[in-house]
């Protein structure tokens, strides 16, 4: 059983930088491909970015891909999400997922993950 616990999250601008955490405790953190993915009011969960543990390439969704960067320290067993030049199209709940069966066709899948946090909220507005 893994635990997952985001923090971080919070009220910025347009343009500004603000850097998501998850903490993890249980499990073998350094088997587990971890993601983050985001919901928007009204909106399906969707993928943002991922770490797996099989290699060192990260993962992104298109319209983040040149702003946020995603890594991962398996000795402190934490995962972050670094995001820059933000836009209020980004704003929503983010949360932290880990899957020990991921391959790369369901990498942005949110059921092929198998523990979630509780989420962190970012708002981007004037």
């Amino acid at each position: 059983q893994v635990q997952l616990v985001e923090s971080g999250g919070g009220l910025v601008r347009p343009g500004d930088s603000l850097t998501l955490s998850c903490a993890a405790s249980g499990g073998s953190f350094r088997t587990y491909t971890m993601a983050w993915f985001r919901q928007g009011p009204g909106k399906a969960r969707e993928f943002v970015a991922a770490r797996r543990s099989t290699d060192s390439n990260p993962y992104y969704e298109a319209s983040v891909k040149d702003r946020f960067t995603a890594s991962r320290d398996n000795a402190k067993k934490m995962m972050y999400l670094q995001m820059n030049s933000l836009k209020p199209e980004d704003s929503a709940v983010y949360y932290c997922a880990a899957g020990s069966r991921i391959i790369r066709s369901t990498l942005e899948e949110p059921n092929a993950y198998d523990y979630w946090g509780q989420g962190t909220q970012v708002i981007v507005s004037l």
